[in-house]
């Protein structure tokens, strides 16, 4: 898989590159790869803004400077993709400023929760301050009550959390198999909960995530 790198200095260079109509972005570059080629694009905003890993195939190809455009290819993103572009869109609208037009992480988090057959380890593909996706190929029944931990960066005790799966997805589904997990938390768990994930979405924004949590 191909690996492109984009590189914008201003939030509002975001609305330029993407097409919200096609599910597109531009990459400018020299040497653009072929038309169906899967790649990834390593996308940051500024000198300490976000950084999103988004995939997708090639979908058209511009290999030399013109008058219109520069040299380039425009990427078909995943639809797997969609809570990082809501993320995207919300960031350089200042949206993340009002909660209610808060976006889930899309991070790779560590995580154990308790399974049918006892403790099980996986990881969370996105994450915010009411629920998270954990990653699994058996899922538990929609209704279940589970209890977790959470590993988060910078933090040296991970994050006790209970809650009620709201959604599965198996693997006929034909999507990313899991389980999605509505948090109950208690009114001193809940200001927990904010606080690590205010400390969170701020690492985000401001480029300082490790790079085995970004996905």
């Amino acid at each position: 898989v191909f690996m492109l790198k984009l590189r914008l200095a201003e939030p509002s260079d975001w609305l330029r590159v993407f097409d919200p109509r096609g599910r597109g972005v531009f990459v400018p570059m020299s040497s653009p790869p072929e038309v169906g080629v899967e790649v990834r694009v390593d996308l940051t905003i500024g000198s300490d803004g976000p950084r999103v890993i988004l995939k997708g195939n090639v979908l058209w190809t511009n290999p030399i400077d013109d008058a219109r455009t520069p040299a380039g290819c425009t990427v078909g993103l995943s639809a797997d993709d969609r809570e990082k572009i809501n993320f995207l869109n919300g960031f350089v609208r200042g949206g993340l400023l009002n909660r209610r037009e808060r976006r889930r992480l899309t991070l790779r988090l560590p995580v154990t929760y308790g399974g049918l057959d006892g403790p099980q380890k996986s990881f969370t593909r996105d994450f915010n301050d009411e629920g998270m996706f954990i990653l699994t190929d058996a899922p538990l029944m929609e209704g279940t009550i589970v209890h977790a931990v959470v590993s988060l960066p910078g933090r040296t005790a991970p994050l006790a959390v209970k809650g009620a799966v709201v959604h599965t997805v198996i693997v006929e589904d034909g999507d990313v198999p899991g389980m999605g997990l509505r948090f109950d938390c208690l009114l001193a768990e809940q200001v927990e909960m904010q606080a690590a994930y205010d400390e969170l979405e701020d690492a985000f924004c401001h480029g300082k995530l490790p790079e085995e949590v970004i996905t």
